[in-house]
């Protein structure tokens, strides 16, 4: 099988998102000082969108199939060019319980953003610094969390990059071989719990 599109950079992929494709949700509450911990995640079109501008629309596919204690695994397929021109369809999988709003759409979705991560896309958002944001008594933040300036795409309209992403402070910046703005790994020392 050939393509028309001879090559895809994958490590696109795992380029910063912009603040409007990010999403928030509080993973814990302190009733004490009135503040949630705050998990960002992309949402389910940025990385659609990403994935048609990476890979180009008919490269790329996701599958479900039923997960353990009625939940939903995700198989995010992208087709992956050889140099002989050939191109092969990898997968790579993972799940999500169905959620309490939305049940089965959440579920997809939360599957979906999982495989997502395990291509890359979005996973920096795990690195980024644990924020504690003031929330209402219904639980929702009274103010949307911020994600510090060194996770945001750079202002000249490149791409930032997260293959090498790190803490927000002190982190020493590098240029990728696409150009892209990163974090080192040494850097890496914030990790957000898996939600």
């Amino acid at each position: 099988m050939t393509m028309q599109q001879s090559t895809i950079d994958l490590d696109q992929l795992s380029a910063f998102f912009g603040p409007e494709d990010i999403e928030w949700k509080p993973i814990a509450t302190s009733k004490r000082t009135g503040k949630a911990l705050a998990a960002a995640y992309v949402t389910n079109r940025a990385i659609m969108d990403r994935l048609d501008a990476v890979c180009g629309p008919a490269n790329w596919r996701n599958a479900y199939k039923p997960g353990p204690a009625g939940g939903i695994i995700c198989g995010l397929s992208i087709r992956v060019p050889r140099e002989d021109g050939s191109a092969e369809w990898v997968t790579k999988w993972d799940g999500a319980d169905n959620t309490d709003i939305h049940p089965v759409k959440g579920g997809l979705s939360s599957a979906m953003r999982r495989a997502a991560v395990q291509w890359g896309v979005g996973r920096y958002l795990y690195r980024l610094p644990s924020q504690w944001v003031p929330v209402d008594e219904r639980g929702r933040f009274k103010k949307a969390p911020q994600i510090p300036h060194a996770f945001l795409p750079d202002t000249n309209g490149v791409a930032a990059s997260n293959s090498d992403a790190g803490s927000a402070s002190g982190a020493s910046r590098q240029r990728g071989t696409n150009g892209t703005r990163r974090l080192s790994d040494e850097a890496a020392g914030y990790m957000m719990p898996r939600g």
